[in-house]
């Protein structure tokens, strides 16, 4: 009929896939706001129910904490179980935490939402990532889902800091948890509809228990003692003795890993070096994306006083960069290649960082932030997909899930470990400074300069990581991307 306009089945599956991807970038970006969300609402918090200062950072270690220590757990279920199933438990666990959070009446209470919220995150999120890479063929077509990804990925702990400042200012620090439920309610019912299930092709579904049991809790006591480090002390007996525990479950997990028939990871997958260097690049570049964040926020509201819904709406700039940055990644590295786009983009961001360390103590946003603002925001987002696409490089379907929780286990480690270092140097430089009785806004300033240099540095690690990239290896996926980029 010359009327009627038939749309191919084809081009219907097409858009389903695309609408999948949102869904799927929808629920990790909740995940990734979530580890700094609640940051600006710590204050409120602590009012609210009466936590004391040392006790409130455990609202956002408890999330840490599980999240780092179950994710590469989580990933390898979802391979064996069903990726898709487990993303919805993922979900489920997610939602009804924040709901308990939400509601809590006493310190324990909210402590004990936000570890099972970080557990129902360490589910998802390998899930939600290791479904993107099963819908989207390799080349060019995951590249365009990688760098939604990666803009989703990136500007998810500024937008954090934003959400945060207004739903505390406007509502309440309840108003932070209770947004995730519906978000969580409805990715659960769309997900079906949407997304096919899927599940790694494996010989044999056995499942690694002794495996589990101690990769997972040598990770969790690793986060652990990275993020108690910076208060107990890094010589103290606690933190010599966990990261000590923590060596010896991961050193008896490589043992038990060698001599499994169904190994959890197996040592193969680690053949493809450009997937190790992503990872290192990852774990480096985690560690001073925290820091980023942490020391900006602390500077905006402890010495420039701003409120938390301005020091929330400053970070718009940053998000909205990031997100510009990863739309043309892709299509950048179709020209260009991963190594130069991923290297470039880190040098931005080492760049905006040293940047930051020369701000004033009476500096304003418009002359001393923005500009190093727009520059990190070009470099994580120019960053960010081509680590997630070399990620998942190369990468047998049955090991999908394990990809994607290895990734988001090096980000979580790396952040861990860029905080507890990074508030360390910062915090030792500004306790000398007012020992020396310099003002307190000009000690905190100074020590903060040291967080930023010191993120840098971590920076710089991740640079020489990134070289390590063969061309070679990449040479198929990146032939691929220019066939289908104009």
């Amino acid at each position: 009929m010359s009327g009627a306009t038939t749309i191919p089945p084809q081009a219907r599956r097409v858009d389903r896939r695309w609408w999948a991807l949102v869904l799927l970038a929808t629920a990790d970006f909740v995940v990734v706001l979530d580890a700094s969300i609640v940051n600006i609402a710590l204050p409120s918090i602590g009012r609210g129910l009466h936590i004391s200062l040392a006790s409130l950072s455990w609202v956002v270690n408890a999330y840490v904490l599980t999240f780092g220590g179950f994710l590469l757990l989580g990933g390898r279920i979802a391979d064996l179980v069903g990726r898709r199933l487990v993303f919805m438990v993922g979900l489920g666990v997610f939602a009804a935490a924040s709901l308990l959070g939400g509601l809590a009446q006493s310190e324990l209470w909210l402590i004990g939402a936000r570890a099972i919220q970080g557990l129902g995150a360490a589910l998802l999120a390998p899930a939600a990532l290791s479904l993107v890479t099963a819908i989207f063929s390799e080349g060019a077509e995951r590249n365009q889902a990688l760098s939604v990804w990666g803009a989703v990925a990136g500007s998810g702990a500024a937008a954090g800091v934003l959400l945060g400042g207004v739903l505390t200012s406007a509502l309440d620090w309840r108003s932070v948890l209770f947004v995730n439920v519906p978000i969580a309610i409805a990715a659960i019912l769309l997900a079906p509809r949407l997304v096919a299930e899927s599940r790694g092709e494996v010989a044999r579904r056995a499942f690694d228990l002794p495996g589990a049991v101690t990769v997972t809790a040598g990770l969790s006591a690793l986060v652990y003692a990275l993020v108690r480090a910076s208060a107990v002390g890094w010589g103290s007996v606690q933190t010599i003795g966990v990261l000590a525990a923590a060596a010896v479950l991961l050193v008896s997990f490589v043992v038990i890993e060698r001599r499994s028939s169904a190994p959890l990871v197996p040592f193969a997958f680690f053949r493809n070096l450009n997937v190790s260097a992503a990872n290192a690049t990852m774990l480096a570049s985690g560690a001073a994306i925290i820091g980023l964040f942490y020391f900006l926020s602390l500077y905006l509201q402890k010495v420039l006083g701003y409120s938390a819904i301005k020091a929330g709406l400053s970070q718009l700039p940053l998000a909205a960069g990031i997100i510009f940055a990863a739309a043309i990644a892709a299509p950048l590295v179709a020209r260009l290649g991963l190594r130069r786009v991923l290297i470039g983009g880190l040098a931005l961001f080492a760049g905006g960082l040293v940047w930051l360390a020369q701000i004033p103590v009476h500096g304003s946003y418009l002359d001393d932030l923005f500009g190093p603002s727009l520059l990190i925001a070009l470099g994580l987002g120019f960053a960010f997909v081509p680590i997630t696409i070399l990620a998942e490089t190369g990468v047998h379907d049955r090991e999908y899930g394990l990809a994607s929780g290895l990734l988001n286990t090096s980000q979580q480690v790396g952040g861990a470990l860029g905080l507890a270092v990074l508030t360390t140097i910062a915090t030792s430089r500004t306790n000398h400074l007012i020992a020396s009785h310099h003002p307190p806004g000009q000690s905190l300033t100074l020590g903060f300069h040291r967080g930023f240099l010191g993120a840098a540095a971590f920076v710089g690690l991740a640079i020489i990581a990134a070289a390590t990239i063969g061309t070679r290896a990449t040479s198929r996926e990146e032939s691929l991307a220019a066939q289908a980029t104009p």
